[in-house]
C-alpha cells in the first residue's frame, strides 16, 4: 500500500465519513470532515483539549492510528491502553472509527433542556 493512500475515517456521533491521506492527524481529519474538535495549543499537545476515543477493532485488527509517541504517552499517561488519544498527535494509518467529544455549547443546552424537563415533571 502506498504511503499516500487514502484512508477512511468515521467520526461518531456525527456519523461523518471522510477519506484522508495516510499520515494525516486526527485533528486535521476532523477539520476536513467539517467538524470541530476543541484545541487551544494549535496542535502542540499542550492543552489536552483534543482528546478523542478510538473505537477498538475486532481481535487481530489495527485501530487505524499511529502508535502513540513519547509526548502523547507522557501527557495522557498511556501504557497499553490506546482508546484515548490526542487528536493533534495521533495520525491516521488505516481505516478508523473515532468518537468525538460532545460540543460544549450543545452539552450545556442539552443539560439545560433536561433540567427544564425534570422541573416540569415535578408539577
Amino acid at each position: 500500500m502506498s504511503s499516500t493512500s487514502k484512508q477512511q475515517v468515521v467520526f461518531l456521533p456525527a456519523n461523518k465519513t471522510v477519506l484522508v491521506t495516510r499520515g494525516t492527524t486526527v485533528l486535521q481529519a476532523v477539520r476536513m470532515a467539517g467538524l470541530s474538535l476543541p484545541v487551544r495549543c494549535d496542535g502542540r499537545a499542550a492543552c489536552l483539549m483534543c482528546k478523542v476515543q478510538v473505537e477498538q477493532p475486532q481481535a487481530g485488527q489495527q485501530d487505524g492510528l499511529s502508535d502513540p509517541g513519547e509526548t502523547e504517552c507522557r501527557k495522557l499517561g498511556l501504557h497499553d491502553e490506546r482508546t484515548l488519544r490526542l487528536g493533534c498527535q495521533a495520525r491516521i494509518v488505516g481505516p478508523a472509527v473515532i468518537h468525538l467529544p460532545e460540543d460544549r455549547l450543545k452539552q450545556a443546552i442539552r443539560r439545560q433542556l433536561q433540567q427544564q424537563d425534570d422541573d416540569l415533571s415535578d408539577w
